[in-house]
């Protein structure tokens, strides 16, 4: 399948892992990993997926995760249900990374795509990490899907991005 457009129906097997928030932000206590059907789980809700190459890294942290902290509000405003943020980071990075940025509930979840099986699924790789995109579903049906080829930009993936597209 290569990539997805406006229109298209969500794919159907998509799952990730993940450590789901406590409410607490202490780095040093993980929780057990679980799977998240996101086929099912984005067929009932407005849900912004949003791939980054790398937890922790410069754009993901310092751009792309800051855009969206700082319009959780915008995105709910327009509809959005949720945020995913994955990787090809383990879901214990992945966690630790939504920690460091204050996330304490489910507003924005941190998950790996494990082996990086759906971002290569859609051929949306560059070696071993994910290209940097987003991918708004609309309770199963994709309305806005972009890839950032312009490296270091969050132009079309970031937070602003996908609010002009709503």
């Amino acid at each position: 399948m290569p990539g997805l457009k406006a229109g298209d129906s969500f794919p159907e097997g998509v799952k990730f892992t993940y450590v789901a928030p406590t409410g607490q932000l202490d780095l040093t206590a993980c929780g057990l990993p679980i799977k998240y059907d996101a086929s099912e789980e984005f067929k009932n809700k407005k849900v912004v997926l949003v791939a980054v190459p790398g937890a922790f890294t410069p754009t993901c942290q310092e751009q792309h995760v800051t855009s969206y902290l700082a319009n959780l509000d915008n995105l709910k405003a327009k509809g959005v249900d949720q945020v995913v943020f994955i990787a090809s980071n383990d879901h214990f990075v992945m966690a630790a990374w939504g920690k460091a940025n204050g996330v304490k509930d489910d507003s924005i979840l941190f998950m790996s795509d494990t082996g990086l099986e759906f971002s290569k699924s859609i051929g949306w790789t560059k070696g071993d990490r994910t290209l940097r995109y987003a991918i708004v579903v609309d309770h199963g049906k994709v309305v806005y899907a972009d890839t950032d080829d312009v490296p270091k930009s969050i132009g079309k993936s970031g937070a602003e991005a996908v609010l002009s597209k709503l």
